[in-house]
């Protein structure tokens, strides 16, 4: 048993801290990959970054485009007169 381990509160659920241990281990995975895709995007040349920002602005509008779609979709099922 580590000296964390040791230090954990006794009346806690063991699968409180199971949890907590996978969560603390997926943060801190996620924080790399943050850490890592922040450092792509610095790399980029100018060229690179206009051409993510048109395909950024094409994606939102596709997606403002598919929720509109899903609203109708949506009221026409719940009113289909």
């Amino acid at each position: 048993m580590s000296a964390a381990e040791q230090e954990r509160a006794d009346w806690l659920d063991p699968g409180f801290w199971e949890r907590l241990d996978r969560l603390q281990g997926s943060h801190q995975r996620l924080q790399a990959q943050h850490h890592d895709a922040q450092r792509g995007l610095e790399r980029l040349t100018p060229r690179e970054t206009e051409e993510l920002r048109r395909a950024w602005a094409h994606y939102c509008q596709v997606i403002d485009e598919l929720d509109r779609s899903t609203a109708e979709f949506e009221a026409l099922r719940m009113c289909p007169e």
